[in-house]
Order: C-alpha cells, then structure tokens, then sequence
C-alpha cells in the first residue's frame, strides 16, 4: 500500500508549504512509503484529489487544501486530521497501516493480543477444570448405581 499525499509545489502561501513539508518529513522519518502528488502542475491530480476527498471533510468553499492524505484510494484525512494523529502518536492507524515491529503502537498490540490469548487460556483452563468435575460427578453417580 501506498500513502499518496497531494501537495501543491507552487503553492502562494507559506503556510501550506509548512504543512507539505511537515507531512514529508515525518513520513520520511517513520520510513513510510508514500508519493507525492502535485496538484498545481498536474490537473489530474487535482481534480481526483478534489473528487475523492469526502463531502463532509471539505472546506465551506467545496474546495480542499493540500496536503490532502490518502492510502491509495482510501481517504486517510488532511493536515489538521494528521497532526492530531501524530500528537496522539497514533499515525499508523491515521494512515491505515500496521505499525512496525519495535515501534510503540505495535508494543500496544502487542500488549493487547498478549491479554486476549491469556484471557482464552484462562477460559480454556476454567472449562477444563468444569468439565473434570462433571466426569468426577458422573463416575460418582455411575459407582453409586453399580452398588445399588
């Protein structure tokens, strides 16, 4: 999978450039593998970026600002949407992807499969331990039966 993100290269304003370049840099530094998409030089780019990004995401104008992130076809969110990801330090799950082994969310998944395998041997071994106690009942109650 491929993270797409769409950016402007002739962008007017400082701001957006600071938001491309921002998106970029941590994506570069996490190792992501992604492509940028210019939408300035490219009416391609544009026009599906425009198309794909949800209704209810885009501005009052109708008209969504770069960057604008996808994971192939799927809308992952734009700047504001991945920098509360990156302060949560969730990023991988904004992006759609599985964290890398070593990485802090997959520690946490880790963490929680862990707790999900011990509470199945838990249950595992309370069943085991129920259905002794059936099997001792029913030898009781066929012995009591046989001396009768």
């Amino acid at each position: 999978m491929v993270i797409k993100v769409f950016l402007a290269s002739s962008s007017g304003s400082t701001a957006i450039k600071k938001k491309q370049q921002d998106v970029v840099a941590f994506l570069e530094a996490l190792k992501v593998d992604y492509a940028q998409l210019d939408i300035a030089c490219n009416e391609e780019n544009r026009m599906w970026m425009r198309q794909n990004v949800p209704e209810e995401k885009k501005p009052s104008n109708g008209i969504p600002l770069p960057p604008q992130i996808f994971n192939e076809e799927s809308y992952c969110g734009d700047y504001e949407t991945f920098f509360d990801a990156k302060e949560d330090n969730a990023v991988y799950s904004f992006l759609g992807l599985a964290p890398p082994p070593g990485s802090k969310g997959h520690a946490e998944e880790d963490e929680e499969q862990e707790e999900e395998e011990l509470r199945q041997l838990e249950n595992e071994e309370e069943a085991d331990v129920e259905e002794e106690g059936q099997e001792e009942e029913y030898l009781e109650e066929t012995q009591e039966e046989e001396t009768e």
